[in-house]
């Protein structure tokens, strides 16, 4: 009898602090409505260098990224192991937000602008680069602390 009584008490205190103190919450609360703006971005330039140094960030924070194609090549960029890293909040071309759940890459047709709202979620070091290219220039390095 007492060990059922005991075991009831201990439940309902667990549930208690399960359903009152979510664990974790407050340090994710907000977490997607103070974005950190890239002062970097990625331009797409028929033979020119994806950005001027790596990109340095901070796993489990909420970055915008733009990046620009100027429209002298029909250029891409792909990084399945960068995309499935984050958590892509939302990708803006033209004022239209798209909320993909995964992205693999980006192609550019012609001139133009995409911003892409993003959370890293684990850290590491993880390239995107122009497709079938092998130059250092032809792609970024993201390093997610």
């Amino acid at each position: 009898m007492f060990n059922r009584v005991m075991t009831c008490r201990l439940l309902a205190l667990a549930a208690v602090l399960f359903f009152a103190a979510p664990i974790g919450a407050e340090a994710q609360q907000g977490l997607l409505t103070k974005p950190i703006r890239l002062e970097q971005t990625i331009k797409l330039s028929s033979g020119k260098p994806l950005a001027e140094k790596p990109f340095e960030l901070e796993a489990g924070k909420h970055y915008k990224l733009i990046i620009e194609s100027d429209g002298t090549a029909e250029l891409a960029i792909e990084g399945a192991e960068f995309f499935r890293n984050i958590w892509v909040n939302e990708i803006v071309i033209n004022d239209i937000e798209i909320r993909p759940l995964g992205v693999d890459s980006i192609e550019f047709d012609d001139e133009g602008k995409a911003e892409i709202g993003f959370v890293t979620i684990r850290p590491g070091s993880f390239t995107v680069r122009i497709p079938k290219t092998n130059s250092e220039s032809q792609s970024v390095v993201f390093n997610v602390k």
